[in-house]
């Protein structure tokens, strides 16, 4: 095949997949099948936008996965081995170091606020590599938390958490994924390195789920992987770090820093009402999700054309 015609048909398929992303995102009537949880190295299943999810077996995080084998409504697949999401990574042991080494990543990019860092722990990465500080805001949330919880103070926290506070709070922080300059430039400056080839990579924030699920949703998309499939990715966090999070709150209960620990419970989830919360956001300052990509991460269409390229076989 000619170097003229290959352009041509990459330029028409990123041509075909921008018209779609600009008017619908999943054709009328399509649903993708119930994503499951699947070691590392699980093959794609097959289907029209599904994919098991491949998990990547740590001992000191509980939530990464490789986002490669979704299918797209174009007919491509997205590619293994090149784009990761995770948790934070300061607590893995010696092996998991070994087994990240495998993956053989070449840029790591850490979405926590320098609050976050200096609780849990910086990255633990293999030798060479540094993660990338690219800091989204919390609106506050992880400082509040801690303050809260280490007073002890049982009416505090209900007054914080209670009668639906802290699924408001949450609400909240997703729409300022959309609405703040700041936010959408760190998002943006990723996709850009994974557009430029600069995969492996692997993006995460403190639990995986929420910023790092806002940009795996989106870059799922931005990829014509469906709506509803996206969606699946994101809510597939649950079942990652049900039991951890459940560890945490009996820990947090058996020490009395918190006689009811369960109004924890709405932020250590994900909820498909925050992901509303963003996408209505979305659809309220921007129109269409293809005006977010150009106009509100500045992706203009030559870099959504190379990051399909890329990462769409």
């Amino acid at each position: 095949m000619s170097r003229v015609r290959r352009a041509g048909l990459r330029a028409g398929v990123a041509g075909a997949v921008l018209a779609a992303l600009a008017v619908a995102v999943v054709p009328a009537g399509a649903a993708a099948a119930p994503l499951r949880p699947a070691a590392a190295g699980d093959a794609a299943a097959a289907g029209y936008g599904t994919a098991a999810i491949r998990q990547i077996p740590l001992q000191g995080a509980v939530n990464v996965r490789d986002l490669g084998g979704y299918r797209t409504y174009t007919g491509g697949q997205v590619r293994q081995g090149l784009v990761y999401r995770s948790d934070a990574l300061g607590k893995v042991t010696d092996a998991d170091v070994a087994t990240l080494a495998g993956l053989g990543l070449r840029k790591v990019v850490d979405f926590r606020i320098p609050m976050e860092v200096q609780y849990d722990g910086a990255d633990r990465l293999p030798g060479g590599l540094a993660a990338t500080s690219r800091p989204v805001s919390d609106l506050g949330l992880f400082g509040t938390l801690v303050q809260v919880i280490s007073a002890g103070d049982p009416a505090k926290q209900e007054a914080m958490l209670g009668n639906g506070k802290a699924e408001a709070y949450m609400r909240d922080i997703y729409r300022t994924f959309v609405t703040d300059a700041g936010n959408r430039a760190q998002f943006a400056a990723t996709l850009r390195d994974l557009a430029d080839g600069s995969g492996p990579l692997l993006f995460h924030c403190t639990s995986g789920k929420d910023r790092t699920g806002w940009l795996s949703y989106v870059l799922l998309r931005a990829l014509a992987v469906p709506e509803a499939t996206a969606a699946q990715d994101y809510l597939a966090s649950n079942g990652f770090r049900a039991a951890y999070d459940a560890r945490v709150r009996e820990g947090l209960r058996q020490s009395g820093r918190m006689q009811n620990p369960d109004l924890l419970i709405p932020l250590q989830e994900v909820r498909q009402d925050y992901l509303d919360a963003a996408t209505s956001q979305l659809a309220a300052s921007y129109g269409t999700f293809y005006a977010y990509l150009r106009d509100g991460l500045g992706l203009d269409l030559a870099t959504l054309s190379r990051l399909q390229s890329r990462l769409v076989r």
